[in-house]
């Protein structure tokens, strides 16, 4: 059979599995990353039948799909938003990067993989899933929520803190000096500024070039320059995701809006292609050694997240149950530590062994993510009844 044939039947296959993945994970009301995961854990390496000949296809869909979750992610917020969001909650921000980051690096730190693993697995702890928490938000109906817009806040600054360290991490794991690795940091923190200023005064303009009332050219213009900034961003030695993020973020009104409709499909589609490349990689049998290393830090930083949640919260004066439902909230990890995770696996400079602690701790924490949102309110209310009865 000829190669080609054989590709076609297998990525059609895996495009068919991803959807009944994501029909299963509809029907018990989970985020589908956790099955992705598996899905590329068992037709990976190590796995029960490992998949051939679709390595460039689907590294490339993998790539795109970092691009896309990125640039949708830069879409929901405008500048002025941003900086709203950041002068609102950069206390609480500081709060989740120090209590959320230092599980992560000690972790790796006590493993003795060293400074650069202890670098990723702090992102890997660190940064909550925006796409799991959005979700999981939309589907309780808790958007118009008190406690929503501090849940949104604390996001907002996550996200700008990836600004800087993915930078970071990516010259770190490259090897340049540490001069090379300011000069990196500090062409990110130009792009930021550069892109905030552009977008607070001239928005509407960047909106215009890429609008269209015709969905095919609309989508042309966006899906390349998406593409096209972030190959210039990661030319640069910035980010291919910062680059997709500041994208996002620089297109605001209506346009964002219609991009964000147009887009979600071909998002959802190769950001499932990440996860389960990720998973593909991964050697199931590196995960039982690692296993219960990802479960203390499931259970460590589950507690983080709810503090920093609850902290943030009362700072704005919400009652307790508020405060417990934004410290659940944030609890779900997911795509973006997967991308650290990959970022430095691919970089050959970290023990193999980060690729399964992250791939087991993401599973737990995307699994535990959605569960602690839906069950933070009835738990709450009967530890309430249990203290007026006593």
């Amino acid at each position: 059979m000829h190669e080609t044939t054989i590709a076609m039947i297998q990525l059609g296959a895996v495009f068919f599995g991803l959807g009944l993945l994501g029909r299963v994970a509809r029907r018990i009301g989970i985020s589908p990353i956790p099955l992705y995961l598996i899905g590329g854990l068992a037709f990976g390496v190590g796995g029960f039948v490992p998949l051939q000949g679709i390595e460039e296809f689907t590294h490339l869909a993998s790539e795109i799909g970092v691009v896309l979750l990125l640039l949708l992610l830069g879409l929901e917020y405008s500048a002025s938003e941003l900086t709203n969001g950041l002068k609102r909650s950069w206390m609480a921000g500081v709060l989740d990067l120090v209590l959320n980051a230092a599980p992560g690096a000690i972790a790796a730190l006590l493993l003795g993989w060293g400074p650069v693993a202890a670098l990723a697995m702090a992102g890997v702890t660190y940064i909550s899933s925006s796409g799991i928490v959005a979700k999981v938000l939309g589907d309780l109906g808790r958007l118009g929520n008190r406690e929503t817009p501090v849940v949104l806040s604390v996001l907002v600054f996550e996200d700008l803190a990836m600004a800087v360290y993915l930078p970071v991490l990516t010259a770190v794991l490259s090897g340049v000096s540490f001069l090379g690795g300011l000069t990196s940091v500090g062409i990110s923190l130009l792009a930021i500024t550069v892109v905030l200023v552009v977008a607070l005064k001239y928005g509407r303009f960047i909106s215009a070039i890429v609008d269209s009332p015709d969905h095919e050219v609309f989508l042309l213009k966006l899906l390349g320059s998406a593409l096209l900034v972030a190959g210039i961003a990661s030319q640069l030695q910035v980010s291919a995701a910062v680059g997709a993020f500041l994208l996002g973020i620089a297109i605001s009104g209506s346009t964002a809006e219609n991009a964000t409709r147009l887009l979600e499909p071909l998002r959802d589609l190769f950001a499932a292609m990440f996860f389960v490349v990720f998973g593909l990689n991964t050697d199931p049998k590196s995960i039982p050694p690692v296993l219960g290393i990802a479960v203390a830090l499931a259970a460590v930083t589950t507690v983080t997240k709810v503090v920093t949640g609850w902290w943030a919260a009362r700072r704005q004066g919400i009652g307790k149950m508020g405060r417990m439902r934004a410290g659940a909230a944030l609890v779900a990890r997911g795509e973006f530590s997967i991308v650290i995770a990959g970022l430095a696996v691919a970089s050959g400079q970290v023990n193999d062994r980060l690729a399964a602690l992250a791939t087991a701790y993401v599973l737990l924490m995307a699994i535990l993510g959605p569960i602690a949102a839906k069950y933070v309110e009835p738990i709450g209310e009967f530890f309430q009844r249990r203290r007026q009865m006593a």
